[in-house]
């Protein structure tokens, strides 16, 4: 688990001194599924609140506030959301991986 940067603001001002193109906040309601699809860009980020289960290459993975992911672009993935549904900031890289 990694910590949590202390804003939003502070999170996106690194993602993009990083390189990153964008960065934004994404909230999912709770119990949502998400089904296998893919992405035009990469991405990197960290939860905020709730929980979410991320599947890869038939992996799937328990993330938790102050949890990373990281995808990149085009790779497949499926997201289901917990009870409390789940909140995370993202970088994407839409110019390049």
């Amino acid at each position: 688990m990694s910590a949590v940067p202390l804003s939003f603001e502070q999170f996106q001002a690194q993602s993009l001194a990083g390189g990153f193109d964008e960065a934004l906040v994404r909230e999912w309601a709770p119990g949502q599924v998400v089904p296998e699809h893919r992405h035009d860009f990469g991405v990197s980020a960290i939860v905020v609140q709730g929980e979410m289960w991320l599947t890869c290459e038939g992996q799937e993975r328990r993330l938790v506030p102050g949890d990373t992911f990281t995808l990149y672009r085009n790779e497949p993935h499926a997201e289901r959301y917990g009870a409390q549904g789940a909140t995370y900031w993202v970088a994407r890289r839409i110019s390049a991986d």
